[in-house]
């Protein structure tokens, strides 16, 4: 997602932080001047008008964001979808027609993910 394109609020940036904190991942992920910036961002302005400032925080929430981001949703976006296109390839091969829907079914996909989670080292390639 491109951060830097969306108008930085000041309860965007505080909704953000306060994420952050509560899973322990303000201090961990960010240095202190990324921590400063955000900090007097949201004690100085209401809404980001500078392209330079909009860019500076977009790496920083984009960081934030990946920070934040479930290993389960991580590995669907990893492992899952790359899982789900093959088994939807294969199937069509077999000819099943309806499979095509497979690669993009995100319920499918999560299956595919927590079933490979869950796969001991010893069985996978």
């Amino acid at each position: 997602m491109m951060w830097s394109r969306i108008p930085f609020t000041t309860s965007m940036l505080v909704g953000m932080k306060t994420r952050a904190m509560r899973r322990g991942v303000w201090f961990r992920v960010l240095s202190r001047l990324e921590r400063a910036s955000v900090d007097l961002t949201i004690k100085v302005v209401d809404t980001v008008r500078s392209s330079l400032l909009s860019k500076l925080l977009g790496a920083i929430v984009e960081k934030l964001s990946k920070a934040l981001e479930s290993k389960v949703t991580r590995m669907m976006r990893e492992v899952g979808s790359d899982l789900a296109q093959k088994m939807s390839r294969i199937a069509q091969m077999w000819g099943n027609p309806s499979a095509v829907r497979w690669a993009t079914e995100k319920g499918f996909i999560q299956y595919l993910t927590i079933t490979h989670m869950n796969t001991s080292p010893m069985f996978s390639e």
